[in-house]
């Protein structure tokens, strides 16, 4: 029997199919090929979270849908809130979209410290950039791509070995990438527009030229910022 079947079945005979209780879930999450998904809101998200989890919020639908569409469908998926309630109803919707294997966490975040299980810090005590700040590093280079996104958004998660190899094979130094962490400059965000993960904004000499959502192949982003212009 595979590992992840046993702590599933074994964990505690009176939970639900596809539930664990927290010290079960811990376990079983720690395993290699596991996604763990948070589907709170991202101010949630910041207060704390379980290390290593995407982030997608269940109560915008739009977005939980953008988002997850980027998750792989044959890979275990696990899934937590803050009491159980919506990654429930989360994990019900991603099995009926196909996902072969969704684990929710019982109790959710508020069991998880009760167990005194540990809990990853988010971010929000960090300085924001400011305007002034910003306008500095768009005019830093000839020309500057601003990748708006999140380590734990999948889009952007999927996008980080595509730009890395892209920046890899500009020795030129006419482009420069410069990331933003959504999760963080929610003022910049607000003042420039940007209302999705991940964001691309190409600056020529300091203007914007064009801005991009979503995700690209190397091909469409080598295309898209054409340096050759």
């Amino acid at each position: 029997m595979p590992l992840l079947t046993l702590l599933i079945s074994c964990s505690n005979q009176a939970q639900p199919a596809g539930e664990l209780l927290p010290e079960a879930f811990a376990k079983a999450a720690t395993l290699k090929d596991i996604q763990l998904l948070d589907v709170r809101t991202a101010r949630e998200y910041q207060d704390g979270h379980l290390k290593g989890s995407l982030q997608a919020d269940w109560t915008d639908r739009q977005q939980f849908f953008d988002r997850t569409q980027y998750l792989d469908k044959n890979r275990p998926v696990f899934v937590y809130c803050l009491s159980g309630g919506r990654s429930h109803a989360a994990a019900q919707y991603l099995r009926a979209q196909g996902f072969l294997q969704v684990t929710n966490l019982s109790g959710g975040m508020s069991a998880w410290k009760i167990a005194g299980l540990p809990v990853e810090p988010g971010n929000t005590q960090l300085p924001q950039t400011t305007w002034q700040q910003y306008n500095d590093v768009i005019s830093s280079a000839q020309v500057i791509l601003v990748d708006f996104g999140a380590e734990w958004c999948p889009p952007c998660r999927q996008m980080e070995p595509i730009l890395a190899s892209y920046m890899r094979g500009k020795s030129d130094k006419r482009i420069r990438l410069v990331k933003m962490d959504g999760g963080l400059e929610v003022g910049l965000m607000k003042s420039l527009g940007v209302q999705a993960l991940p964001t691309f904004i190409l600056y020529r000499n300091g203007v914007e030229e064009k801005r991009l959502q979503g995700v690209m192949t190397s091909e469409a982003l080598e295309k898209w910022v054409s340096l050759q212009n």
